[in-house]
């Protein structure tokens, strides 16, 4: 179970949901609290430094979004962000400093943390992406069953009820997603992973592991970083 906690996959100190997310042992139990704790965070955000452009659409002041990018609330952009063209985000999302979002990119219901990128065509919905993670082109994460039911996280054998019916993925600090790959509902990948192109990934990959297409997992050996 440690594996899947929100310390064991967070540096908290790399978000301004810290706040929310210190509160809940497991990173999932956040979202259902997300659209309400952005609406209330923004409108305690300093003004000299944040700029409400639309209703609870707060974006910092040193970051670019571009003309065509959407943009709905409840939503904050951090400091020197970059959201580029034709990026859609729907609302109920923290994006975290120096995060990019890129062209196509769709964001709902999801934390950004500090330095993620998310910059090719990706789909981050119901999900929460750490410190410096980044998703290669077309990586996206799937945040529905196709039989509706809620959703489990898979762990060792065992299966633990989350209670949603809507979980994308959870990815710890600095991971790497591969190209094309699907992250589906109830994923969960440890600190420092590598997640090959074109893969699609079920359950916990632990800390410091490779996925390879087929589903092997393989330890990384993190002096190779």
């Amino acid at each position: 179970m440690h594996a899947i906690k929100t310390l064991s996959l967070f540096d908290l100190t790399h978000t301004l949901a810290e706040p929310l997310l210190s509160d809940f042992p497991f990173p999932w139990q956040v979202l259902p609290e997300l659209t309400a704790f952005i609406q209330a965070l923004g409108a305690r955000l300093n003004a000299k430094e944040y700029e409400e452009v639309a209703e609870s659409v707060w974006v910092a002041r040193d970051a670019r979004v571009a003309p065509s990018a959407h943009l709905s609330g409840p939503l904050i952009i951090g400091h020197e962000c970059e959201v580029r063209h034709c990026a859609f985000i729907r609302g109920s999302a923290l994006v975290g400093a120096q995060a990019v979002v890129g062209n196509s990119t769709e964001l709902k219901n999801c934390i950004l943390f500090d330095r993620v990128q998310v910059p090719h065509f990706n789909y981050v919905g119901d999900s929460i992406l750490g410190f410096g993670a980044h998703m290669g082109a077309g990586a996206v994460t799937s945040n529905v069953k196709s039989d509706k039911k809620n959703i489990q996280v898979h762990l060792s054998g065992h299966n633990i009820e989350t209670g949603l019916h809507k979980f994308g993925a959870m990815l710890g600090d600095r991971v790497e997603v591969g190209c094309n790959s699907v992250l589906n509902p109830g994923t969960i990948v440890g600190r420092d992973s590598v997640i090959y192109p074109t893969s699609c990934v079920r359950g916990v990959v632990e800390a410091c592991h490779i996925h390879r297409q087929d589903g092997t997992l393989i330890k990384r050996r993190m002096e190779d970083r």
